[in-house]
């Protein structure tokens, strides 16, 4: 006889990933968003600095694995963890830094749907019919458009990035090549941002953050948004010729 009290049920084992990454945001939104804020970051800066000069790689371990940590779980300060890759390691290789740890923890929440929810539900999605069929039929025809115009347009949040295409059965490879190249510009912007954090704190203020929405930022990054979408209304058009 199997013992059951030892062995828990197949569906719980699938969905236990995805379970520990909600229970776990929920719990650190309520426990961590007074610590994770600009403010811890400008009174412990000088610590910071100070590690960072006496312990270079250690601290690049340790913030790049914190950072994998705040994504992965959906926790409060992933803009403030952006913000001090920058002001620690300036924005060049800070920007590598933490694009590369977002994509990690953007990753590791992806695979984590996918085993709990994304195989089955993109599987159904393939054997029904009607609206639904055809919804899936379009997302994997313009997979690559898709994905990166919900990484390069900054009204997505980053979360519901890294479920929706587990959901609809989006390959690993290419949740990565996409997931890192699309979150470049504004990784790139905000941690700018925190390379100049230094002499914002000499001023006692606080960094612009809307700076993602001014025209010379913005309008490059819906320019990408235009050329990601352009496969897409070429196979439309296409499409209704055919027609």
């Amino acid at each position: 006889m199997t013992d059951m009290t030892t062995a828990p049920p197949q569906g719980l084992k699938r969905h236990l990933p995805l379970l520990t990454i909600l229970v776990v945001g929920v719990i650190g939104f309520f426990t961590l968003r007074d610590y994770l804020t600009f403010d811890t970051l400008r009174d412990n800066r000088e610590a910071l600095l100070a590690y960072r000069d006496s312990h270079y790689l250690w601290m690049v371990g340790a913030f790049m694995l914190a950072y994998v940590v705040i994504v992965a779980f959906s926790l409060p300060g992933a803009t403030i963890a952006t913000l001090t890759g920058g002001f620690l390691f300036a924005t060049f290789p800070g920007a590598l830094f933490n694009i590369t740890a977002a994509t990690i923890g953007a990753t590791i929440i992806f695979l984590a749907a996918r085993w709990g929810l994304g195989e089955r539900l993109a599987a159904k999605m393939e054997s029904s019919d009607g609206a639904v069929k055809k919804i899936k039929d379009g997302i994997d025809e313009n997979q690559w458009s898709m994905l990166f115009l919900i990484r390069l347009v900054p009204a997505v949040p980053f979360f519901v990035a890294n479920l929706v295409p587990a959901f609809v059965g989006v390959p690993l490879w290419r949740f990565v090549v996409t997931t890192f190249l699309g979150i470049i510009p504004g990784g790139v912007v905000y941690t700018s941002v925190g390379a100049g954090l230094g002499e914002v704190f000499e001023r006692g203020e606080t960094p612009n953050l809307g700076i993602i929405f001014e025209p010379h930022i913005l309008l490059p990054i819906l320019g990408l948004c235009v050329l990601a979408a352009l496969p897409i209304v070429l196979k439309a058009v296409r499409g209704k010729k055919g027609l």
